[in-house]
């Protein structure tokens, strides 16, 4: 005859295994800080990337997205513009994994991540200078002190704000 205390025992393990499975099946939070989504599409990251550090799409609510890829041909001073294929692929992808109003903590679209509340409280500790100093010249350039920027890693255990 099993007793309370061995049907106890047997029953831990399996809530233990079902709890696991649950966490490892489960999508990251966009509000996960620096474990951003790494790169999942070749046209994003070649076409976004040949300029600046491919933005995670989770940084921005999806209608900021379509406003940038619908404004292509004035990219922040450039022309951005891209192949009907690649710019049809890259707005699905942006699109897909885009952040949600509460992930990027904003209640207005924007274009700038570095405008977002969620930027501006990370980096609310970083001196003006360091923005200006010729080795990062602006808040844009993620790569300059986020050696793994550009696949999508943001951790502040390895930030190195160069000198």
């Amino acid at each position: 005859m099993r007793t309370e205390s061995s049907r106890t025992s047997t029953a831990i393990p399996w809530t233990l295994a079902i709890l696991a499975a649950s966490l490892l099946a489960a999508p990251p939070s966009a509000a996960s800080g620096p474990k951003l989504a790494p790169p999942t599409n070749a046209a994003w990251k070649a076409e976004c990337g040949s300029c600046h550090v491919p933005y995670p799409p989770r940084l921005l609510p999806a209608e900021s997205w379509r406003a940038l890829m619908d404004g292509l041909d004035r990219h922040f001073g450039t022309d951005a513009t891209l192949d009907t294929a690649a710019a049809t692929s890259i707005r699905a992808f942006l699109e897909t994994n885009a952040g949600t109003r509460r992930d990027v903590s904003s209640t207005q679209s924007r274009l700038r991540i570095t405008e977002t509340r969620w930027f501006v409280r990370e980096h609310d500790g970083v001196p003006a200078a360091v923005w200006r100093s010729a080795k990062v010249k602006t808040a844009a350039n993620c790569a300059a002190c986020h050696a793994a920027a550009d696949q999508g890693r943001f951790s502040e255990h390895d930030v190195r704000i160069p000198r």
